[in-house]
């Protein structure tokens, strides 16, 4: 529910309204669906809910569905991350960027592909739904790691565009607001700074997941270890 409000205010409200007319208002609202909503999306487990929600028929054929070895590999967090990492800079540096700002199909399937990417991005990450292949949580904090500089250099590109990098802006002839340059510098700014912030900022609850299982952990082996001393203490002294 959490997912679908941030949805619903990044396409439909003041952020969706400006969304082909600034290019920081359509990074914010990009930033929205993919940093915010996917994660909560992920956290709100849609396929075990999908399992646990049908019955006969249905419920057969969503569990051979997700049981392929399809489901597997889309699954997977290689795939969810390659993803991430071809998506980010595709739909912000070449020209399908342009060609979404023309086309309100496209927009919109560009709306649909930060959900559904981000939600494959996110599910190992938040690691609520079952799955064939679990990050432990170092390597949950490795993945998030590697996923910093893909939202950096994207950033930094726009930063440092030196003109006009969508003709479609260009055609607009908007005569409010901050220059064409100045909007792709401040849209750039915000993928670099505000992504990265965002990215580090869900490190956060991973790295405390891992100190819990490794004290978790010790508390285990300490408790082992007693009762095999109690154990030997027994047999030494009857």
């Amino acid at each position: 529910l959490g997912a679908m409000a941030l949805v619903f205010i990044a396409i439909e409200l003041v952020v969706g309204v400006y969304d082909d007319t600034l290019f920081y208002d359509h990074m914010i609202q990009h930033l929205m669906l993919i940093m915010l909503a996917a994660p909560l999306i992920a956290m709100g487990a849609p396929l075990e809910l999908l399992v646990r929600s049908t019955t006969g028929t249905a419920h057969g054929t969503v569990t051979r569905v997700l049981d392929s070895q399809v489901a597997g590999v889309i699954g997977h967090p290689i795939t969810g991350f390659l993803l991430y990492t071809v998506l980010v800079p595709a739909v912000h540096l070449t020209g399908l960027y342009n060609t979404m700002l023309i086309n309100d199909l496209a927009h919109d399937n560009e709306h649909l592909m930060f959900l559904i990417v981000g939600y494959l991005f996110w599910r190992p990450v938040v690691a609520i739904e079952p799955t064939r292949h679990p990050l432990i949580p170092p390597l949950r904090l490795v993945y998030l790691m590697l996923a910093v500089p893909i939202d950096t250099f994207s950033g930094l590109v726009l930063t440092s565009a030196n003109h006009e990098m969508f003709s479609a802006y260009l055609n607009a002839h908007r005569t409010w607001g901050p220059s064409l340059i100045s909007d792709l510098h401040i849209g750039g700014a915000i993928m670099w700074v505000a992504g990265d912030s965002l990215m580090a900022l869900a490190m956060i609850p991973v790295v405390v997941v891992w100190v819990r299982s490794e004290d978790l952990a010790t508390r285990r082996i300490d408790a082992e270890l007693d009762a095999q001393a109690a154990e030997r203490s027994s047999v030494d002294y009857p």
